[in-house]
């Protein structure tokens, strides 16, 4: 169970939001909406740990964020709008890498066929840095064809993807939640999730 409690977040001596809470529970998926400049990356960041709040707190299956006892760290699967790649590997080592961290060792043929899934089987041995910006969106959204941590926090995972591959990323949503995972996504366009999901809008 992931709750939130009155959260705010003030940058430069302006606050883009406040009491902001919610919970989310196995099997549920809260998509997180607003217009720009409200703080939904921000509050993406608190969530995972990465930024403090400016007030309220954040528990994960009953421990405070922050405590020595919140196992969040562990349990999440962050991706942002830095693709966290490394342009020197190619695309099944950047895979391996990230899974190495999430201390989930992944052998190279799961990497492949997660990269084959996104469409990439034939880029997979490639640099990262010979790859367009779109591929590399792919390589990193890859990550959820693989990883199995309880949390997701994915920041606008649809941006600039075709809709197949949109379908293809809300299968593997689908797939995380009936198996009990807990998503949070940003996007600004409507996706169906099905399922037992929701929204939750940021600012007026």
């Amino acid at each position: 169970m992931l709750s939130v409690s009155n959260i705010s977040c003030v940058r430069a001596d302006h606050t883009l939001f406040s009491g902001v809470g919610f919970e989310l529970a196995p099997g549920e998926c809260l998509h997180l909406e607003g217009g720009n400049g409200v703080g939904k990356t921000s509050l993406l960041r608190i969530l995972a740990g990465f930024s403090p709040a400016a007030q309220g707190e954040v528990h994960w299956q009953g421990q405070r964020l922050g405590s020595s006892t919140c196992r969040l760290s562990q349990d999440l699967l962050y991706l942002g709008h830095q693709l966290a790649l490394k342009d020197e590997l190619n695309a099944i080592e950047n895979l391996q890498a990230g899974a190495a961290i999430a201390g989930t060792p992944l052998a190279p043929e799961m990497a492949l066929a997660a990269l084959q899934q996104m469409g990439l089987g034939s880029r997979a041995g490639l640099p990262v840095r010979v790859l367009s910006q779109g591929q590399k969106r792919r390589v990193a959204l890859a990550r959820l064809a693989v990883h199995t941590q309880p949390l997701w926090l994915l920041d606008e995972p649809f941006v600039a993807l075709d809709a197949p591959a949109q379908q293809l990323v809300v299968g593997l949503l689908r797939k995380h939640l009936a198996r009990g995972g807990m998503v949070l996504f940003t996007s600004h366009q409507p996706v169906d999730i099905g399922g037992r999901s929701r929204s939750y809008r940021l600012g007026a």
